[in-house]
C-alpha cells in the first residue's frame, strides 16, 4: 500500500469530491463512506443526525479515542422564486459571495429531479448596468439562472422545484504534476480522504491503534454543530480538518497545521503537545498556529457538553471556502503524524 498511498488517497478524494453534499444534504456522500468502509471490514452505524461511525478495536480497551472528519461542504438552498422565474437563495455554511458568481450549479428537487443553473448578480452585465461592477455582491442582491425555458414564477413550480430545495456547486477538481490538489471543499473531504486511507492501511497491513478509535465522519459542521454529541466512552477527540492560511499565520500547504486555539478557545495543552511530538517522529513538517475565526468537530464537541480533552490538526489549505488548494505532501504528513499519535503497529 505504501507505494500506492498517494494514488489511493487522492482517488478517494476525487470521488468523494463529486458527490454533492451540503451541510444536511449528505446522505449520498456517507453511504458512499460507508460502502468503502464496510468494504474495508470495518464496522460501522449512522447517527441519528446522519452521520458515520466507525470502530475500530484497540490493542488496549482501556481508553477510546475519537478522531473526526467532517463531509459536509458548503452549498446553498432555495429561499424563494421570482416572478421572472429565477431564484432567490440563502447560503448554507459560510460562502463568501464573490466566489459564487458566476458559479454553475445543480438544484436538487425532492421528486429527485436535478435541474443546473447559475449563480449571477442582479446587475449581471456591464452592457446594461451601471453598477454591474459595483452592486455589493450579497445574497439579496443575486439570484440563481435556470437552465430552463421559464418565465414565471409558475413555470418554475411545474418543474417541481420549490423553497427548501438544496442547491450545490461543483468543486473543480485537478491534480497537478508538480503535488497540488486544488478543488472547492477540500475542507474538509481532504480530511476525510486521509481518515479513509488510513483504515485502508490498517487492513492491507493488520495493524491496528492502541486504543480503541471511534472514527466519526460528521455532515454539519460547516453550519456550526457537527459533533456537539459524541459516544460517551471517548475520552480524547482529534478532529481532522484543514489549516487556513495567510495573514500572520504560519502555516503553509505542504505542512500539517496543529491548532492551539480557535474562535472558541484554547484546545487542550497536553494534547496539543502530543501531536507536535507525534509529527516530530513521523518526520513530518509542522506548524502550530492559531485561527481567530475558525471552528471544528471538536469545537461543538466542547461547546455540546461532553466530557472530553481537545485536539485539532490537518492539511494546509489556502484559500478556504473559495478554490481552495493543498500540497500532497501536507495530506500524506497529516495521515503520518496520526498515525504515529493513534500508535497503530
Amino acid at each position: 500500500m505504501e507505494k500506492n498511498t498517494t494514488d489511493y488517497m487522492v482517488k478517494v478524494l476525487e470521488e468523494l469530491l463529486n458527490i454533492p453534499s451540503p451541510s444536511g444534504f449528505t446522505k449520498a456522500a456517507t453511504e458512499w463512506v460507508r460502502a468503502l468502509v464496510t468494504e474495508l471490514g470495518f464496522e460501522s452505524e449512522y447517527l441519528a443526525k446522519g452521520g458515520l461511525l466507525v470502530k475500530v478495536p484497540g490493542r488496549n480497551p482501556e481508553l477510546t479515542i475519537g478522531v473526526s472528519a467532517h463531509l459536509d461542504t458548503l452549498g446553498a438552498m432555495v429561499r424563494s422564486i421570482n416572478s421572472n422565474g429565477t431564484l432567490r437563495f440563502i447560503p448554507v455554511g459560510g460562502i463568501p459571495m464573490q466566489t459564487l458568481e458566476s458559479e454553475h450549479c445543480r438544484i436538487h428537487t425532492r421528486s429527485g429531479k436535478v435541474y443546473t443553473g447559475t449563480f449571477l448578480c442582479n446587475s449581471m452585465t456591464v452592457h446594461v448596468y451601471d453598477d454591474a461592477r459595483t452592486l455589493e455582491r450579497v445574497p439579496k442582491n443575486m439570484h440563481i439562472r435556470i437552465d430552463e425555458r421559464v418565465k414565471t414564477k409558475e413555470d418554475v413550480q411545474a418543474l417541481g422545484i420549490n423553497t427548501g430545495d438544496y442547491i450545490s456547486y461543483g468543486p473543480d477538481f485537478m491534480f497537478t504534476e508538480s503535488g497540488f490538489i486544488k478543488s472547492r471543499f477540500l475542507d474538509d473531504k481532504a480530511s476525510v480522504a486521509i481518515l479513509l486511507t488510513m483504515l485502508a492501511q490498517m487492513k492491507e497491513e493488520g495493524k491496528q491503534p492502541e486504543y480503541n478509535l471511534n472514527l466519526l465522519v460528521t455532515n454539519m459542521e460547516e453550519v456550526g454543530f457537527g459533533c456537539n454529541y459524541i459516544p460517551s466512552e471517548i475520552r480524547e477527540f482529534i478532529a481532522v480538518d484543514m489549516g487556513a492560511i495567510g495573514d500572520d499565520l504560519n502555516g503553509n500547504e505542504y505542512s500539517v497545521s496543529i491548532c492551539a486555539c480557535d474562535g472558541g478557545g484554547p484546545y487542550d495543552y497536553e494534547i496539543t503537545g502530543r501531536l507536535q511530538e507525534a509529527a516530530k517522529a513521523a518526520g513530518v513538517e509542522y506548524v502550530v498556529d492559531v485561527f481567530s475565526n475558525y471552528s471544528s468537530d471538536a469545537t461543538t464537541a466542547m461547546r455540546g457538553g461532553n466530557n472530553v480533552r481537545i485536539g485539532l490538526l490537518g492539511p494546509g489549505i489556502h484559500a478556504s471556502h473559495g478554490m481552495e488548494r493543498t500540497h500532497i505532501s501536507a495530506m500524506e504528513g497529516t495521515l503520518k503524524t496520526l498515525q504515529q499519535y493513534l500508535q497503530i503497529a
